[in-house]
């Protein structure tokens, strides 16, 4: 037990401190030390050959996913178009279905290939009218939006952009559109079930005698009020959404036809890593989707564009808080994936009872709450464990893409911690604190996506992949 505190006590305070509003910046890297200093371990080496490799090369591998992201997500929200979807979404169901409205309008938005923390911050203003107007308690805001981007379009619709979808490409050989039937089970139980949990606390919220308040004065969001459009620079809503579709659809063309038909044999030089095109073609579809969509999102809305070379360079400078938090935690989960208690974790997740798919998804799971980040604890599981999770599904007769949802789903659930960064961002863009709002994010972006998780390994284990 004296071992194991060696990663549970830095965890907890990392939790409790990121809770309090300090940076997992500076987090990150003192409760790395701490945990070394406990299990003594020499400290600086355990910042500079653990800390700063795992990060650096989290940063090196995913860099251009998140820059192309954030640039996609800054040209959608400068453009109107990001606007425009959620506006089309708000007519069709009305002002008084705010809490499906926000969901399904960060479902399209996050599924389309924009990033999470730029949905966030554009739907933000939206929902506030949507709540005002049909009197619903703002906080529930952030578990409306974590609901629509942080879940099933994250980690299970096949298809999905996000990074989280794109790590386990490279180990297992597969695609995004790995596992479609399960991914879209798992996505029906996270949608419905969430929705059914937002819809049921608000009518006891309300039936308690809670309503819309403002928040605080000196937030920094520009609220919208139900008199106002919702939308400033009016275009159809066929144009908004055609970027959206651009990028699922390339990513499957990229990903099935155009890249497996050329010759990657020179890849197996050592001047190009002595790789396979197999661990590379899902990484590639997505890179070069988002790079047709943003050529084609700015030819599109060039009008509506006042500065595309400003929302390009904000896009740009967006990309990096968000990798850089990210990579941060995975340095802290390397360095505790280092220490002898790591070894304990590891060996008793191994012997669970279920084989490699259910210890795949319990440690994915573990290192995605230590870190709290889903993309952190996928790429720590991986570097750590990846070949041998290949070679025991191998033997096992296990599909790859079967592996490859499952650890994606499994990441999805415990990330959402209280430390996760995307979570922090939520509270601070709408000036509620973690005990007001967490408990709702909790049943949305935790509980649901474990039940979700627990649902695919079943069929999984009995059906194999679909």
């Amino acid at each position: 037990m004296l071992t194991l505190a060696t990663i549970l006590i830095p965890l907890t305070l990392l939790i409790w401190l990121a809770w309090r509003g300090v940076s997992v910046l500076i987090l990150s890297p003192v409760m790395a030390l701490l945990a070394a200093g406990m299990a003594g371990e020499p400290l600086l080496a355990s910042l500079t050959q653990r800390f700063m490799p795992a990060t650096g090369g989290f940063i090196i591998s995913y860099f251009l996913l998140f820059l192309l992201g954030a640039v996609f997500g800054r040209i959608m929200e400068d453009s109107g178009a990001a606007r425009r979807v959620a506006d089309g979404i708000v007519r069709a169901l009305g002002q008084q279905q705010a809490i499906p409205a926000v969901v399904i309008s960060c479902a399209i938005l996050t599924y389309g290939g924009v990033s999470l923390f730029v949905v966030a911050f554009a739907i933000y203003p939206l929902a506030m009218a949507l709540f005002r107007s049909a009197d619903l308690p703002r906080r529930l805001i952030p578990a409306s939006i974590a609901l629509g981007a942080f879940t099933f379009t994250m980690t299970a619709l096949p298809g999905t952009p996000a990074i989280q979808n794109a790590i386990p490409m490279p180990y297992f050989g597969t695609t995004a559109f790995a596992a479609p039937g399960l991914g879209i089970i798992a996505g029906l139980i996270m949608a419905g079930f969430g929705l059914f949990w937002l819809a049921r606390r608000a009518r006891t919220l309300r039936a308690a005698g809670e309503h819309f308040e403002s928040p605080p004065r000196g937030t920094e969001i520009a609220e919208e009020t139900p008199s106002q459009p919702l939308i400033r620079k009016p275009m159809p809503l066929w144009l908004a959404l055609s970027p959206i579709l651009s990028v699922l659809i390339l990513n499957f063309v990229f990903s099935t036809i155009l890249l497996p038909g050329l010759d990657t044999s020179y890849l197996a030089d050592a001047r190009w890593g002595s790789t396979d095109a197999g661990a590379l073609i899902g990484i590639w579809s997505i890179i070069a989707a988002l790079i047709c969509s943003i050529l084609l999102a700015m030819a599109l809305f060039h009008r509506t564009l006042d500065q595309p070379a400003n929302s390009l360079s904000r896009g740009a400078e967006a990309s990096l808080l968000p990798i850089f938090n990210t990579s941060a935690l995975v340095g802290f989960g390397a360095v505790a994936a280092g220490l002898p208690a790591f070894e304990m974790v590891r060996d008793a997740v191994a012997a669970l009872p279920g084989g490699p798919l259910i210890s795949l998804a319990a440690s994915s799971a573990i290192l995605a709450g230590i870190t709290g980040s889903a993309s952190g604890g996928m790429s720590i599981a991986l570097d750590a464990l990846g070949d041998q999770y290949v070679a025991s599904a191998e033997a096992a007769g296990i599909e790859p893409s079967l592996m490859h949802r499952v650890m994606s789903i499994a990441t999805g659930g415990l990330d959402a911690l209280p430390h996760n960064g995307a979570v922090i961002t939520l509270f601070a863009i709408g000036r509620l604190s973690h005990k007001e709002s967490y408990a709702d994010v909790f049943m949305v972006a935790v509980a649901i996506p474990t039940l979700a998780l627990i649902v695919v390994l079943t069929l999984g284990g009995l059906f194999g992949s679909f």
